[in-house]
């Protein structure tokens, strides 16, 4: 979901590691190159979330380690092979299916909305004869995003909201309303604004175009082939697949407040830009893959990686894929994602030889773009 949807805290601070030794001195146990990435981890928890889980891929070779909790009330610590919501990584997901449309010949990127959803993105200046799938995929259509509209805000993100609609299934075009009640962001293509609207309606397109449910459409054409055994896009389940920890939320504005248990809800509510489940294991495969060729030909992985700035400086949006620059000059691709209780990203180099997933548990504090520099420029 969009990062304007809820106020994460960046750590600013490190876990000084120190130990007290009586006697002679004596020589530190050796390492296995994972000291820094060991340190982001638990200054995210010293920061105030509960838990991480993260999984490298090198090559052939794997590491993963955890820390903090997967459950307050028990203190059970995290799995390295925790099932979580994966959110906004979803999206990586859709825009690989529609890619592979395209490839097949049955939808063109230049399309308009309008020509495959007929008079559905009209209202308040939205007009969808503008709008080309493209500009849905690389965010620049400037349709108004929904988890942005203060009336859908109030009733399923405010802590009273939350526990009376969090199971809720609103449909596809109930979510579309709250976004046409605004008027969009800019003319289509001629900025980014990263809107959750654009790829509700890219799922919409992906169903019309196959006539199956766009969740079947990833399942068959992504998450079988890889063997993705961890990954699924749920339908109205409310739960998350063992093995796997509590998510919680403060489900305010601030990282203040109580803190709520909210590990189960109705994830139908992202539809197609951010439903899915996953695992650290699973998404290091799925984007490997993906950067290695596997799942698209060369054109539309070409197009998959011709990016637009975005509203960071240091990255730029591609379609349904990021390119991050690292402040050591490393360049990773993937993509963040966050909803009530979770927060997670998943890069991997251009190469698909290097590869990093993670999750917290908690959504207000913590900071995986601390764990990812870890990773890729201290080590």
């Amino acid at each position: 979901m969009n990062r304007r949807t809820r106020t994460i805290l960046t750590a600013v601070t490190a876990v000084a590691l120190s130990a007290a030794l009586a006697g002679p001195a004596v020589a530190a146990p050796p390492t296995d190159g994972h000291d820094a990435i060991r340190q982001a981890m638990r200054a995210a928890v010293a920061d105030g979330v509960p838990g991480v889980t993260v999984r490298v891929q090198r090559g052939h070779g794997a590491w993963a380690a955890t820390a903090g909790v997967g459950d307050l009330e028990t203190g059970k610590p995290r799995s390295a092979r925790d099932h979580y919501r994966v959110a906004s990584i979803s999206k990586t997901f859709v825009a690989t299916v529609v890619l592979q449309l395209e490839a097949e010949g049955r939808l063109s990127l230049d399309d308009t909305v309008e020509k495959w959803l007929p008079g559905v993105v009209r209202g308040n200046g939205h007009d969808g004869r503008k709008i080309t799938l493209r500009r849905l995929l690389n965010h620049t259509s400037g349709i108004f995003d929904y988890l942005a509209d203060p009336g859908f805000q109030r009733t399923y993100m405010t802590a009273d909201g939350f526990m009376k609609h969090r199971f809720d299934e609103a449909d596809p075009e109930e979510l579309l309303a709250y976004a046409l009640a605004n008027e969009p962001y800019f003319a289509p293509g001629s900025s980014f604004e990263y809107s959750n609207t654009n790829y509700l309606l890219a799922a919409r397109v992906i169903e019309k175009a196959t006539g199956n449910d766009y969740g079947d459409e990833i399942d068959r054409r992504i998450i079988a082939p890889l063997h993705l055994t961890s990954t699924s896009v749920p339908t109205t389940r409310v739960t998350v697949p063992r093995p796997s920890s509590r998510a919680y939320s403060k489900l305010a504005e601030t990282g203040t407040g109580p803190t709520y248990d909210v590990t189960e809800l109705n994830a139908r509510l992202a539809y197609g830009s951010g439903q899915m489940v996953s695992s650290s294991a699973d998404l290091n495969r799925f984007y490997s893959a993906l950067l290695r060729g596997r799942l698209l030909p060369p054109e539309q992985l070409k197009e998959m990686k011709t990016t637009v700035p975005s509203s960071r400086e240091t990255s730029r949006y591609g379609l349904g894929l990021v390119d991050r620059e690292l402040s050591c000059g490393v360049h990773v691709w993937g993509h963040d994602g966050g909803i009530s209780g979770s927060q997670s990203t998943a890069v991997t180099t251009e190469d698909g030889r290097h590869s990093l997933a993670a999750n917290l548990n908690g959504d207000w504090s913590g900071s995986t773009e601390a764990i990812i520099e870890a990773e890729f420029c201290d080590t």
